[in-house]
């Protein structure tokens, strides 16, 4: 492993892991139906990740070491914005929020009440809007 993937991480990861946030895979648009439903239950974030883009690793990693959201207060899914360009055209369409990478947008009641983008995501500010 490089110097510039031990600070980025490795640029091909697909896959996300953390030991406190565990991550629902989106990967089809049918599934923003669904989700949509789920946040009048319980809120939802979606997190858009470049899986190529050392900037959107770094948030992403930023993130989960932030992440302090009691389980059960929040449902986190992970979009593959390599994979799944459709579905992050869709959720703009869908909750009219502008397409960002990476991108943080929170669902609740059916609507995008909150969105945040590059270094601007703060596992914080999500929590504070719950």
């Amino acid at each position: 492993m490089g110097f510039l993937d031990n600070i980025f991480g490795n640029n091909d990861s697909k896959v996300t892991s953390s030991e406190t946030l565990k991550w629902n895979e989106l990967t089809e648009i049918q599934q923003l139906e669904s989700i949509a439903a789920e946040s009048y239950d319980v809120p939802v974030l979606v997190f858009k990740h470049s899986t190529r883009c050392s900037i959107s690793r770094m948030a992403l990693r930023n993130f989960e070491r932030e992440y302090a959201i009691e389980e059960g207060k929040l449902k986190p899914y992970f979009l593959d914005l390599l994979e799944h360009r459709d579905i992050s055209n869709e959720i703009a369409a869908k909750f009219g929020v502008t397409h960002q990478s990476p991108q943080v947008v929170l669902i609740k009641d059916g609507k995008a009440v909150y969105d945040a983008s590059h270094s601007d995501i703060e596992a914080e500010d999500i929590k504070s809007r719950l």
